[in-house]
C-alpha cells in the first residue's frame, strides 16, 4: 500500500557513478581524448571533474584560453572512445530494486543526468527499469551542465515538482552543487570516487557507500525524507 508523505514527492537520479559503473571509463575516454588533441591531463584531475558535463569539463581543465575551436572535436572524441566501452557498462548492485521501491511507494523517478540522449538510451537499457522511471533529462534539453542547477530544474518540471518537494541522489561534488542552488536535499552516494568527507563538505545531507546500502537505509525508514513514503 502507498504510504502518504507531506513533503517529497519524486527523486531525482544522476546515472553515472550513481547508477552505473562508468565514472572511470569516462575519465580514460576523456584522458585519451584529450591526448589525441595535445593536452597531456593528469587523470586524477579528470576524474575529479567527471559530472559535469563536456564543455564544463574541458574549460575546468584545459582553461577559458584554450582553443574553442576545438571543443566540439574533443566532446565527439570522448564520446566515440567512451562508446566503445557500452558493452562493458554494468548498473551496481541495487538500482534496479532501488528505482522500482520508489515508484513502488509513489515517488515520481526521474533520470537527471549530464550524458547525452543516445548515451542515455545504452544506460537506461542496462538500468532495465524503465517500468518505474516518470522520466529522464539530459544536458541536451538544456544546453547547460552541472554544477549549474538546469538540468536539475528540467528534471522537476518533467515529474511537475518543485524542488521543496524532491530530493537528488548522485555520486559527485558536481551533483551536491547543483541541487544547492536550488535548495534541495543531495543523498549521495561514493561508487563515482568521490570520498564521503567531500561529499558532506560540499552539503550532501547522507553519503551511503552503494545504493544497495542506500536502500537498505530507506527501508530501515533511518532516511526522513524518504522514510515515510509518499503520495504523488
Amino acid at each position: 500500500m502507498t504510504q502518504q508523505h507531506d513533503g517529497v514527492r519524486g527523486v531525482l537520479f544522476d546515472v553515472d557513478g550513481t547508477l552505473v559503473d562508468t565514472n572511470y571509463l569516462h575519465t580514460l575516454a576523456w584522458w585519451q581524448a584529450f591526448r589525441r588533441f595535445g593536452h597531456d591531463v593528469p587523470m586524477a584531475a579528470i576524474h575529479r571533474t567527471i559530472g559535469m558535463g563536456g564543455s564544463t569539463l574541458i574549460e575546468h581543465l584545459i582553461g577559458a584560453d584554450r582553443n574553442k575551436d576545438q571543443d566540439e572535436e574533443l566532446e565527439d572524441t570522448h564520446g566515440a572512445l567512451f562508446s566503445a566501452q557500452w558493452p562493458a557498462i554494468r548498473s551496481f548492485d541495487g538500482t534496479r530494486d532501488l528505482l522500482k521501491h520508489c515508484a513502488e511507494v509513489g515517488l515520481a523517478v526521474v533520470l537527471a543526468t549530464s550524458a547525452n540522449n543516445e548515451e542515455l538510451a545504452v544506460l537506461k537499457k542496462v538500468i532495465d527499469a524503465d517500468d518505474a522511471i516518470t522520466g529522464a533529462t539530459t544536458a541536451t534539453d538544456t544546453g547547460v551542465s552541472k554544477p549549474s542547477p538546469d538540468i536539475l530544474e528540467a528534471a522537476l518540471k518533467v515529474a511537475e515538482l518543485e524542488a521543496g518537494a524532491a530530493v537528488f541522489i548522485g555520486d559527485a561534488v558536481w551533483d551536491v552543487l547543483a541541487a544547492n542552488n536550488l535548495g534541495m536535499p543531495t543523498i549521495a552516494v561514493t561508487t563515482g570516487g568521490t570520498s564521503e568527507a567531500e561529499l558532506r563538505d560540499a552539503g550532501a545531507a547522507y553519503v551511503f557507500d552503494n545504493v544497495r546500502e542506500l536502500l537498505n537505509a530507506i527501508l530501515a525508514g533511518e532516511i526522513s525524507e524518504l522514510s515515510k513514503g509518499t503520495g504523488r
